[in-house]
């Protein structure tokens, strides 16, 4: 049955200030990128986005509110898409500028820019790629000729997305920049066209145009000179529809625009864009070339936070040009180093924690990670949740990929690193590859498995809350007792369920569970959890405090907030308590059922008083 992603996706509207706060959405492979008119109400609500069941992080960068979704972001994209009137940015060229986005930092506005450009394209880049290397094994193996008819159909399914290239991103480009996509496509598409290919005999070959000497390059497979060409054209076309009369607009314009750009770009834009290609490729080269091991240090271990700032898709242009250019990529296999290391994490989590939830998410994780390079519900999900992992796929994507680097592996085509796309590493550094992306795997595991979960890690694994368990201490030091010892009958009748209670000793209040505030009295005196998995929690310090002044209880929390068990949420006068005449016992009462759970409990320094549990059974509530 189908995920209904209803209730999430009201909530994150909601919470991002409704669509009427929404200027514009699309979404990646895990992420729903929004354009907001208002971005502080989405940013007050980021907490409360963040602990959404379905929301893996929340990220703000260049104009965009990004909530990583995971796997399953097409579904809640569409339910989004369905159910509210908010613009898709894909389809409607990207929604209005807003001035965040004209301010950004123009390094971090240049890469989100090849990153929208490349994102709706990527698809078709990964599977043509796929596509390739498929042909490739067949090939290799004497299962298929590359003379037959059957290869070459396959080959020029394989080849088309990258051959032209060019004309994908004249498309995309347009959207970005928000100019007619069809005379873009018409601009970019005489660089393919027969009569202009026939006198590329050679790259750098010069022919006369109108007397000015042309230098004409092969353009098939390129990145650079589409987009900067669509870019130029964007200022062009805005000054040529205030110059051109609306009437004679639909010939005029097209005509113009054919007449300025195609020439400009054949002249200016498209060799500099080539040699800007060749030179960002050689530079790549030369790196690894002079020290692999660095190259791949960097980009294995720095992988994972270009996904984390969400700028990992513009490094995606120099890829695809050293594959056009050279024939191979050698970038791709160190960031394979970082995408198997997350994946390693993932087993090392799973191997390590002790709460089933976490293990579930880790087990769930590592399927994608390794058949389809989905890494980002790992990243957002475990490594940077618990600090520690990130620390270990971080080291291991950077030994690795140092290892893959000063061994100058290469990838023959674009995919995604995946144990399903090892054809596409096929040749003489194959070998290094295999051995590198094994050992960025289980390295990671080992080493997160040895290092730990970090501070977040051991509260959870103390702290379950599932089907089967349940971990409470003490919402105070003191003595815990059990409710037959409290000295008023609503509570020791259990008439408002099972519990314990304490005695306090001192004046600091912890939350006894994780989970969201859910209630709490205007005086502080009471107030209720619930944790994820639905049990309720109601904390009543002191018996009839109800009837105390205010001040006694300063209590740090409001209905809607997240606790987490053993967190300080404020601080009670016991003294002007017991002062006023009032028995400060405090009591913790699950009031639904929770007969099914076995009940862990411990005191405020979380040590373990589950002896109290015995007692609690004997009772039959809990």
């Amino acid at each position: 049955m189908k995920k209904d992603y209803s209730k999430l996706t009201s909530d994150i509207i909601a919470y991002v200030g409704g669509e009427q706060n929404v200027t514009s959405l699309y979404h990646c492979i895990t992420r729903l990128r929004f354009k907001l008119k208002n971005v502080d109400i989405a940013r007050e609500n980021k907490e409360k986005i963040q602990n959404l069941d379905g929301v893996l992080s929340v990220i703000e960068g260049n104009g965009q509110f990004q909530i990583v979704i995971g796997n399953h972001v097409s579904d809640v994209f569409k339910t989004i898409m369905n159910n509210y009137s908010i613009v898709n940015a894909i389809e409607n060229d990207g929604g209005e500028d807003t001035e965040e986005e004209k301010s950004g930092n123009v390094i971090i506005r240049f890469f989100n820019v090849l990153s929208a450009i490349f994102n709706p394209i990527i698809i078709a880049l990964a599977g043509a790629g796929m596509l390739k290397a498929l042909l490739v094994v067949l090939s290799t193996y004497n299962l298929l000729s590359a003379e037959e008819s059957t290869y070459k159909i396959l080959s020029a399914a394989g080849n088309s997305v990258f051959y032209f290239l060019p004309l994908f991103l004249a498309i995309s480009a347009a959207r970005i920049f928000k100019v007619n996509m069809f005379i873009s496509l018409a601009i970019v598409g005489a660089l393919l066209e027969p009569n202009f290919t026939s006198l590329v005999t050679e790259n750098g070959i010069t022919v006369d145009f109108f007397g000015i000497p042309a230098v004409l390059m092969g353009y098939s497979g390129t990145v650079i000179p589409a987009i900067v060409s669509i870019y130029v054209y964007s200022h062009v076309e805005k000054l040529l529809k205030k110059i051109i009369p609306k009437s004679m607009e639909i010939f005029a314009l097209s005509m113009v625009a054919l007449l300025i750009m195609v020439p400009l770009t054949v002249l200016v834009i498209g060799p500099v864009g080539v040699m800007l290609g060749d030179g960002l490729g050689n530079i790549m080269n030369f790196v690894s070339d002079k020290s692999g091991l660095l190259a791949g240090l960097l980009i294995g271990g720095g992988w994972t936070f270009l996904v984390m700032i969400g700028i990992h898709w513009g490094v995606v242009p120099i890829m695809v040009n050293n594959l056009a250019t050279y024939g191979y990529d050698t970038l791709r296999p160190m960031i394979a180093a970082a995408t198997f290391a997350s994946a390693g994490v993932a087993l090392g989590v799973f191997l390590r924690s002790k709460n089933k939830n976490t293990k579930g998410l880790a087990l769930s994780s590592i399927l994608p990670a390794l058949l389809g390079g989905i890494t980002e519900p790992i990243v957002y999900g475990l490594s940077v949740k618990y600090k520690k992992p990130l620390i270990a796929q971080t080291i291991v994507g950077g030994i690795t990929g140092a290892f893959m680097g000063a061994m100058k592996t290469k990838a023959i085509v674009y995919v995604f690193p995946a144990l399903t796309t090892l054809p596409a590493f096929f040749g003489d550094t194959f070998i290094y590859y295999v051995i590198g992306i094994s050992l960025a795997f289980f390295g990671s595991a080992v080493l997160t498995y040895i290092l730990g979960l970090g501070e977040a890690g051991k509260l959870e694994d103390s702290v379950s809350d599932d089907r089967d368990e349940l971990t409470v201490s003490l919402p105070f030091d003191g003595e815990a007792i059990t409710l037959d010892d409290v000295n008023d009958e609503v509570f020791s009748s259990r008439a408002m369920g099972n519990g314990l209670a304490v005695y306090p000793t001192n004046n600091e209040v912890k939350s006894p569970i994780s989970g969201e505030v859910v209630t709490i009295f205007p005086t502080g005196h009471a107030f209720g959890i619930k944790t994820a998995a639905g049990t309720e929690v109601l904390i009543h310090i002191g018996l009839n405090t109800v009837d105390l002044e205010k001040g006694i209880f300063d209590m740090k929390i409001k209905a809607g907030d997240q606790v987490t068990r053993g967190q300080k949420i404020g601080t009670v006068n016991l003294q002007a308590i017991e002062e006023a005449g009032f028995d400060p016992t405090t009591m913790v009462i699950f009031t639904n059922d929770v007969k099914e759970k076995r009940l862990k409990i411990l005191d405020s320094n979380n040590s373990d008083i589950t002896q109290l549990t015995e007692i609690l059974l004997v009772e039959g509530a809990v």
